[in-house]
């Protein structure tokens, strides 16, 4: 069975798009809706990284509950603005790439969800199909946040 490789993989990309949020919240930080959304939508990956990781061992997967931290995020932020601010991006343009690249994270995450949930379906497993009915309502309000805010901007920024 190879449902800890699936779930190994969506706790590694949960995590990631916890990651992607609070980074792309420090990097809008004067953007009061992306601060405060991205922030609360990390969260959600946070929570699922730690259920994810409580189920694991039924499929052979020890894997750590607790998300990545904030120090750990802290440096990466900074060795990635350091790059940044070297080339000068424009603000706008920043935002239209994060929310993108946020996007295009969480439905990956999605399709991790599906592929467990059709899965949990298949072995009759209620424990898995009970987390991936309570995850994956969240990951894809996550993707709908990400491209609706990546629509309402993209207009001012390219067009300006």
């Amino acid at each position: 069975m190879k449902i800890g490789l699936v779930l190994r993989e969506l706790h590694r990309a949960e995590n990631d798009l916890a990651h992607d949020l609070l980074q792309a919240s420090a990097r809008h930080e004067v953007d009061h809706e992306v601060f405060h959304i991205a922030r609360d939508l990390a969260v959600w990956s946070q929570r699922h990284v730690r259920e994810i990781a409580a189920l694991a061992p039924r499929y052979g997967e020890e894997l750590d509950p607790e998300p990545e931290d904030e120090l750990k995020l802290s440096a990466r932020i900074r060795e990635r603005g350091s790059e940044l601010v070297g080339r000068r991006p424009d603000v706008g343009m920043l935002l239209l790439r994060d929310l993108r690249s946020l996007h295009l994270a969480a439905t990956g995450v999605s399709v991790d969800w599906e592929l467990l949930g059709q899965a949990a379906q298949g072995l009759e497993d209620l424990e898995l199909l009970a987390l991936t009915e309570r995850c994956h309502p969240d990951t894809l309000r996550q993707a709908k946040w990400a491209n609706a805010k990546l629509k309402e901007s993209a207009t001012q920024v390219l067009v300006t």
